[in-house]
This record gives structure tokens, sequence and C-alpha cells, in this order.
């Protein structure tokens, strides 16, 4: 029987508990996860690319899971990178209506570069529905308190970063 083989792409900027829920979410669904970290300096990424790989090869560690997790980063299409690791189906999150539109418009579009590479949706927990990397970051920066929305060594991180 064929490996399933899941990507779960992201810029992980920082990883945060829904991305972490989603991953032991698809762990269950495939033999082996690659958790592909954009390089995507288009969205002014915090931390660098290495520290984003390390810190989620870290958080990745600390789960348990039966499916192999592999961390990788990348740069350019997710369709070429799918491929590249051998994926046959890509895992994305959806929190709301508005990643709903953008995600239903992404799959489209890869279709049409490849229909062997299925897309899968979950749908984040609701406790974590409105965690977002962006806010995670905005808070720590503001002198919030993150620490229900991040694991303590990524909260770590994150105050190192802003110089708390």
């Amino acid at each position: 029987m064929a490996k399933r083989v899941g990507l779960y792409p992201g810029t992980f900027d920082p990883i945060h508990i829904g991305h972490t829920d989603i991953i032991g979410r698809a762990v269950k669904l495939v033999d082996r996860l690659v958790l592909g970290v954009a390089i995507n300096t288009g969205k002014g990424p915090m931390f660098t690319l290495e520290e984003r790989v390390a810190i989620v090869e870290a958080e990745a560690a600390a789960l348990k899971a039966d499916a192999e997790i592999v961390v990788q980063p990348f740069e350019g299409l997710t369709m070429h990178f799918a491929r590249e690791v051998g994926a046959n189906v890509i895992v994305r999150g959806l929190r709301a209506v508005s990643d709903f539109e953008f995600e239903f418009q992404m799959t489209a579009m890869n279709q049409q570069l490849d229909r062997e590479i299925e897309t899968v949706f979950l749908m984040a927990d609701p406790r974590h529905q409105a965690v977002a990397s962006k806010l995670v970051k905005e808070i720590a920066t503001l002198g919030g308190d993150v620490t229900k929305f991040v694991s303590p060594r990524v909260k770590e991180a994150l105050l190192a970063k802003v110089g708390r």
C-alpha cells in the first residue's frame, strides 16, 4: 500500500496553538506529514527562516504522533513543493468564512496545476478560531500576555524577539 503523504504549508511566524492543533489532527490522516515552512519575505516575518524551522521542529517533536513528521523550508509554488516531497494531500486549516474564500480560490488554482494532489480542510477548534500569528505578534509587541496562544517555548522566543 502506498504511503499517504500530507503537506501542511505555512509561514509559521510564529507557530501557535491553532497550528499545532491542525498538525495533531492531520497526522491521523497520513503516514507522513511534511510541515513546509514557507520562505515568504513578502509577509515580512518577525523570525528568520532558520528560527522558524527550529521552532517548528521543536514544537513537532513535542507532539505525540503515529505518523512521521518532517519539517522542511520551501520557496516558490506550494504545488511544486508538494510534488517534490511526494505529497498527495495538502492540509489547510480554516478559521472563518474569510479563510474559506481565500482557500477556495487557492484550491481551484492548485487543481489546475496538479489534479492528483487533493486539498483537505480541517476546521479550527472553536477555542482557536481567533488565533492568528499576526495577532499573537501584535499582542507580544504591545506588552500583552500570549500564554494562551503559544507554547512556553514559542512565548520565550517571542518575548526575546520583542525585547521583553
